[in-house]
């Protein structure tokens, strides 16, 4: 039996030696790179932190004590540890364990996790609360430095700092250091500054001279002063402590003893501690290490050459092959994302363009109002970003894009159903909110040839805000008979029937798919806001018309078309398959779609009732 198997909770990583502990960080790992590989998911992430999760759970008391992970991206070993060892080849399969924190798999995962910069202001939320309730237990907040560059994150640090609270602020830093280090003297005291007889020592040393009449208490302001003085010259000036946080590190982060030891020593401390680790992503596997932004989340592939199981083009590719394309005979254009060169198709536009590629960190907020400001020098800016992660820039894309009537491009990526990712990923919402802003105009490609069109017609025929969704993966099958006119709308089958179905993005191309062979007219629409009246016409005299959405059926497009046709009188039934009031969770897109009756077979069998 491997050590592994032994670990049903963390009170059984509690009892381990320190070689049995070696030996379950190189099992952990093992498991990590087999699973993966079958199921896809963060592998890089969750190799670095492996030495980290281990020593939390063994000086912490989880779930008295909380621990919350940042994202939630990097659990993998947290789930291992609590409980879940036994389903972990069910990793973001349908019913099976999430790749994010999800409290309804255990009572060791706090708060359901999938964007960035959230935990540090969770955790003291919870600290707070207990110290109303008069609970001694510990939060800790266990972020990556990637998150250091979302604002949130500094709301909360500033907000925490302010008072003695049993708040643990863990930075896992594997790409930038943050703290200036000078040399060995400043690793030698940084690993002295983390144990907990330095912290004991101090604490007695002060009591002593506190209680020394008359010359005790300025003796101690003084020697406080002098060491102050001292670790500013030798590590600068540091801004976590500036903002109220006992900074312990750099600490090694795959050295368990001295991890321990430095958790240990931040729970002697009276006040917040932000304790500074250095870890290697993708720690143990060398392809993963070598190109750990590949293997950040990775689907299917081979284990012992990494290579990846699945082939061929998509929707986030061919976008990034149209910019690098246009950006050849247009210098004004420039492509803006948020930590997401790869995962949005940008990373030749990065290479070819650097001058007019930026990349702001986990800011969306930020990306937004800055493409703004480029906008108003004459610059063509297009933000690339996921839906899922757009929904933090509304208020921007309102206030500060739209209102100012500024020509902005967004490309949302992920849009619809987005498969196993889960409830925090899913991309089903930017219809809605996209189509509460005044004057913007979203379009929905289906296919490749399509998105180029839409591109152009967003940079140089649309003015002000344009959005261009298209969905995660390939293409989808379209009929060899369907001509696409990549206008604001197309029509296909039937020109006389009585029966309509109405849809955009991929789902159109399945309800192509289901009219084959019926008396049914399909109007796919390509522009989805503002609706061209002439869909709607297209549509008016028909007896059935059946609307099929990938998103959210509150707000969506499916109810402003049908209140379109109610406006001009449309005497017949009308019916709206759309995701309804509630959280998608993981599944395969082809299984998500079908649950809620978007696949061809769905369809058909709908219309043919």
């Amino acid at each position: 039996m491997s050590i592994l198997d032994t670990i049903a909770g963390p009170e059984d990583v509690k009892r381990l030696d320190e070689a049995q502990l070696d030996a379950l960080c190189a099992e952990i790992r093992e498991t990590l790179l087999k699973t993966v590989s079958h199921t896809g998911g963060h592998l890089a992430s969750n190799l670095g932190v492996v030495e980290l999760t281990v020593a939390l759970h063994r000086v912490f008391r989880s779930p008295q004590d909380k621990i919350i992970f940042d994202v939630g991206h990097q659990v993998y070993t947290h789930k291992l540890l609590t409980g879940r060892r036994d389903r972990f080849d069910t990793l973001r399969q349908e019913d099976g364990i999430s790749g994010f924190s999800r409290p309804n798999e255990s009572e060791h995962d706090v708060f359901y996790s999938g964007h960035s910069g959230t935990s540090v202001s969770s955790a003291y939320g919870i600290v707070r609360g207990n110290q109303l309730n008069d609970d001694k237990s510990f939060t800790v907040a266990v972020v990556g430095d990637g998150s250091f560059t979302n604002g949130l994150v500094y709301e909360a640090l500033n907000n925490a700092g302010r008072g003695d609270c049993r708040l643990i602020v863990v930075l896992n830093d594997n790409e930038m250091s943050i703290s200036r280090n000078v040399g060995s003297l400043a690793r030698y005291l940084a690993v002295i500054r983390s144990k907990p007889e330095y912290v004991r020592f101090k604490a007695r040393t002060e009591a002593v001279l506190n209680h020394i009449p008359l010359l005790g208490k300025p003796l101690a302001r003084a020697l406080m002063r002098t060491k102050t003085r001292i670790k500013n010259d030798i590590y600068g000036s540091n801004l976590f402590e500036d903002m109220g946080f006992r900074y312990m590190g750099p600490v090694d982060g795959h050295n368990l003893p001295q991890l321990t030891d430095a958790l240990e020593t931040a729970k002697l401390v009276k006040k917040p501690v932000l304790l500074h680790i250095h870890t290697v992503k993708g720690k143990g596997c060398e392809y993963a290490e070598q190109h750990a932004d590949v293997y950040h989340g990775i689907s299917k592939f081979d284990i012992d050459s990494g290579e990846p199981l699945t082939s061929g083009t998509n929707f986030s590719e061919q976008f990034g092959k149209y910019m690098c394309e246009a950006a050849l005979h247009d210098r004004t254009l420039c492509a803006v994302t948020a930590a997401m060169a790869l995962g949005t198709g940008l990373s030749g536009f990065e290479e070819r363009y650097p001058r007019r590629f930026f990349d702001v960190g986990i800011a969306e907020e930020h990306a937004v109002t800055f493409s703004a400001g480029l906008a108003k020098t004459g610059m063509k800016p297009v933000v690339a970003l996921y839906s899922t992660f757009m929904q933090r820039a509304y208020d921007e894309i309102l206030h500060d894009a739209a209102l100012q009537g500024q020509k902005l491009v967004l490309a949302v990526d992920r849009a619809g159903l987005t498969g196993e990712d889960g409830e925090t990923h899913q991309g089903i919402y930017d219809t809605a909110f996209l189509g509460s802003i005044p004057h913007i105009t979203v379009w929905s490609p289906a296919s490749y040839r399509e998105l180029h069109a839409c591109m152009h017609r967003a940079l140089y025929v649309d003015p002000g805000v344009v959005a261009v969704r298209y969905p995660r993966g390939s293409e989808p099958d379209f009929p060899p008979d369907y001509a696409p006119s990549f206008d604001t709308f197309d029509l296909y089958g039937d020109e006389n029937a009585e029966t309509a179905v109405v849809s955009y993005g991929r789902v159109s191309a399945f309800a192509m798919q289901a009219a084959a062979g019926l008396p049914v007219r399909v109007v796919k629409l390509g522009r989805i806001r503002p609706i061209d009246p002439q869909a709607v016409e297209a549509v008016l005299r028909c007896r059935r018309v059946f609307f099929f959405e990938e998103g959210v059926r509150s707000g969506g497009v499916g109810e402003a078309f049908a209140l379109m046709l109610l406006e001009r009188g449309f005497a017949g039934q009308f019916s709206l398959t759309a995701v309804p009031d509630c959280f998608v969770p993981q599944a395969s897109v082809d299984s998500q779609l079908r649950r809620f009756g978007l696949d061809a077979d769905s369809i058909r069998k709908k219309i043919t009732e």
